[in-house]
């Protein structure tokens, strides 16, 4: 089974989704319904009936909320193995971007799944960090650039924000995970610059970024479950066996064996890493 996604979210987050969308009777594909289909396309989630109600709209002016600069005082720094973590992602991408040829629509520009929040957990935020700080050296003004983006995202977004705002970590309780569902849902990521439609955090952006897009394990822990998940502009018209063909393999292990030694389960948006403390 195939489940397209128009936002990006871990692996196990897909869970979620599959769950929620094995309680209806057919298949959407392009708003079509199916129920002889056994590939799942979900469109964006605000989109399906009874999945997602819109919070109320709220903004704040950024000097109202002074705790935001310099916070996230749990940030951890970046492991040196976090190098070699993201060369074997990158192999493994090229190598599926090579197998998928044309099925993967994935192309500079395109920037569907750049909006709504996810969750990015402490090695994604020590990398995006580091990366910062690598560009307040080398291109200030960038960098100034994209504090000032995540600055502003905060100062809408932080009223809704379902965690600790002075530290920029999200809640765990249930409650708390379920305001995060309804969270910036349509928000542009602050690292993407909207006059390019490019990522001007590439080299340091997050592993869901890097496994967005091709087809992904939906429970990647779980061998006996082999239900797929990709973009929604990915693969379309593309047969189950062609599909399966292009998997990719991220290192979840590896990188999981990292965050150990990290010793930290904390999470957070990429908005707070962007302004992290020096």
């Amino acid at each position: 089974m195939l489940q397209n996604i128009s936002r990006p979210h871990r692996p196990q987050q897909f869970v979620q989704w599959a769950t929620r969308f094995h309680q209806h009777e057919c298949t959407l594909v392009n708003n079509i319904q199916q129920p002889s289909c056994n590939i799942t396309v979900l469109t964006r989630m605000a989109e399906v009936p009874g999945l997602r109600k819109p919070l109320a709209s709220h903004t704040a002016h950024a000097d109202s909320l002074p705790h935001l600069a310099g916070a996230y005082p749990e940030f951890m720094p970046l492991p040196p193995r976090d190098s070699e973590l993201i060369q074997i992602m990158d192999t493994e991408l090229a190598r599926t971007t090579h197998i998928s040829g044309s099925w993967l629509a994935c192309r500079p520009g395109c920037t569907q799944c750049c909006h709504g929040a996810f969750a990015i957990n402490a090695l994604d935020a020590a990398r995006l960090s580091s990366g910062m700080e690598s560009l307040r050296q080398s291109n200030p003004t960038l960098a100034a650039r994209i504090e000032a983006r995540a600055q502003s995202w905060l100062a809408e977004h932080s009223p809704n924000f379902p965690g600790n705002l002075a530290t920029g970590t999200l809640g765990k309780s249930e409650s708390e995970q379920e305001a995060f569902e309804d969270f910036a849902n349509d928000a542009p990521c602050p690292a993407l610059d909207p006059a390019t439609g490019l990522c001007d955090v590439y080299e340091y952006r997050p592993m869901t970024c890097r496994v967005f897009g091709p087809p992904v394990r939906v429970e990647p822990e779980d061998p006996t479950n082999t239900a797929l998940a990709c973009c929604e502009l990915c693969f379309i018209g593309a047969s189950e066996e062609t599909i399966a063909a292009c998997e990719l393999h991220p290192p979840h292990a590896f990188e999981s064996e990292i965050l150990t030694e990290l010793d930290s389960n904390i999470e957070t948006v990429v908005a707070f890493a962007l302004i992290a403390p020096r």
